[in-house]
């Protein structure tokens, strides 16, 4: 059923209490309600502004549409993130599915949640979200969404409920919105979906095709997803391109990213009374007893350090350098160019970090892009109560650790590397567990979405650098892990094979942080979310040729 665009879809407004089944029901949507005026600035203090002599009067009125409806965007961001969708948990990630669902299918697309099953390393997948509105455009493009998010960790460090949504002057922007999810990744994706919606309220059809993906286990190595695009390939036929939410940096430049990403290999490790033959056997007993008994606890923390070196930064692994390519000239100037536009110490700030590794720009960027890495995420065994006492000498203790590779590594043989360590260390009672892998994915800027993409940048006055990759067809620079190389490597798994590129407007921070926001009202060289949103009907409109 399509249901016009001033009818609200329920399920898309209504926070955490609709049922899977109320969905197949036909029952006529209600109207709804008038919400409060947030008297939010559309244009906040920002000092920039798009070049309108270069936009269409097409897009002019949806620019005009976007001011005019800032609130309710807003709010409708702020209904999202107020319905918890955290995938390593499971809290609400089945309403979530069917809010993301609410949403595709009130713009008028055919949209359903798909059930994924147990996947690759015997864990339950999270549903699959898959949209398509056809609306006889020439091309198709192929949005990529993550709904789920990460856990609160810290809970007494936000300075505001993380499900609040809360607005909030934050300097230098006027408003922010504060809440799990605000950056990583839902308010790059409502800006998305909100700027798709005033095209379709303002000219009645989008001016391309538009394929949805929302998977909900980004957070868990996107195992569900991984599962769906390797039983479904054929639902992707048709796409030319996909596109990922863009934005800016904290000082206003943005870019045309392709889509290329280094490997994600998550593992645990745990070491056990039971499988070491020493220590507590059935369960946890008293911390006293440690005058008398062995400590598996203390075991794992030996282990841990025979395979990393002193300053945790390089891995004490036989061949966990093997097979990495050397840097090509190309990339070492394209390091260079971004490194020159570098403040390490504001980086460092911005990140919330004492200061890096490297204090050089260039060592700095060349770690973070083309680096390896073996990551303590976590570790976890009997008292873990904050404040206090009880003396407990655990039974079991458990780390986890995500380990980021690049090409040509292959992420499942470095798991192996590391066990075979281990055990040659002496350890060979503990236990591996792969969790999920990322494999690596390269890229060159393909096609015409990159090109409506940087024109769209030029519009907006976004300072940016034409990407090498660009500009000499050159492999492009690495990103952070994401499911990629589900959708651009033509060897695996038969997959679909589609160019990828994401740019955009728009600042956010805090990505599986406490107090995570989102810049509503924008200031400086930074767009707000109205200027994210107007970028992205640009882009849309430069890629089929309408601007």
């Amino acid at each position: 059923m399509r249901f016009p665009l001033t009818i609200v879809f329920t399920l898309a407004l209504m926070v955490g209490c609709a049922q899977e089944d109320a969905t197949e029901q036909d029952a006529a949507p209600a109207e709804a309600p008038a919400g409060p005026s947030l008297g939010l600035r559309p244009q906040g203090d920002t000092e920039i502004s798009p070049d309108l002599s270069q936009v269409s009067d097409e897009l002019k009125q949806v620019f005009d549409y976007i001011d005019e409806n800032f609130d309710d965007d807003v709010m409708r961001l702020q209904r999202w993130i107020q319905q918890p969708s955290i995938s390593n948990t499971g809290e609400g990630i089945p309403e979530s599915a069917q809010m993301v669902r609410g949403f595709w299918q009130e713009l008028g697309c055919e949209a359903e949640v798909h059930e994924v099953g147990e996947t690759e390393w015997g864990a339950q997948g999270n549903p699959v979200v898959y949209a398509h509105c056809d609306e006889g455009a020439d091309r198709t493009l192929l949005i990529y969404w993550m709904y789920d998010t990460m856990p609160i960790t810290q809970p007494d460090l936000w300075n505001y409920p993380p499900f609040a949504a809360e607005l909030v002057e934050q300097p230098p922007f006027p408003k922010v919105l504060i809440g799990r999810g605000a950056t990583n990744s839902k308010g790059g994706q409502m800006s998305q979906y909100n700027a798709l919606r005033a095209i379709k309220e303002v000219h009645g059809k989008l001016p391309v095709n538009i394929m949805v993906i929302a998977e909900g286990d980004e957070e868990r190595m996107s195992i569900g997803l991984r599962t769906f695009v390797q039983n479904n390939p054929e639902l992707f036929e048709g796409a030319d391109a996909m596109m990922r939410r863009g934005s800016q940096s904290s000082s206003g430049r943005g870019g045309v990213n392709g889509g290329a990403s280094e490997g994600c290999v998550y593992i645990e490790l745990t070491t056990s009374g039971a499988k070491w033959g020493r220590g507590p056997v059935y369960g946890d007993i008293h911390g006293g007893r440690k005058r008398a008994v062995d400590s598996p606890a203390w075991r794992h923390i030996q282990m841990l350090r025979s395979i990393i070196d002193d300053t945790g930064n390089i891995a004490r692994v036989d061949g966990f350098y093997d097979n990495v390519e050397p840097l090509s000239e190309g990339t070492i100037a394209s390091l260079k160019e971004s490194a020159a536009q570098i403040d390490i110490e504001v980086a460092a700030r911005n990140l919330g970090v004492a200061r890096f590794i490297s204090d050089d720009p260039f060592e700095y960027l060349r770690m973070a892009q083309y680096g390896l890495s073996f990551n303590l995420d976590g570790i976890w065994g009997g008292n873990m109560y904050g404040g206090g006492a009880g003396a407990i000498l655990p039974s079991k203790i458990t780390s986890k650790h995500n380990i980021r590779y690049q090409p040509v590594q292959d992420g499942i043989d470095i798991v192996e590397k590391i066990k075979a360590q281990i055990d040659r260390n002496g350890y060979e009672d503990v236990e591996m567990q792969i969790i999920g892998d990322v494999p690596w994915r390269k890229a060159t800027l393909e096609g015409p979405l990159p090109k409506a993409q940087l024109r769209a940048l030029e519009i907006f006055n976004i300072p940016h650098n034409v990407p090498r990759a660009l500009r000499e067809n050159e492999q492009e620079m690495m990103g952070g892990a994401w499911p990629a190389y589900l959708f651009g490597k033509a060897a695996y798994l038969n997959g679909p094979v589609m160019p990828i590129s994401s740019a955009g407007a728009g600042y956010g921070a805090g990505s599986h942080a406490n107090n995570e926001f989102y810049v509503i009202e924008g200031a400086g060289q930074v767009y707000g979310m109205a200027g994210a949103e107007k970028i992205v009907a640009t882009i849309l409109y430069n890629f089929a040729g309408l601007n």
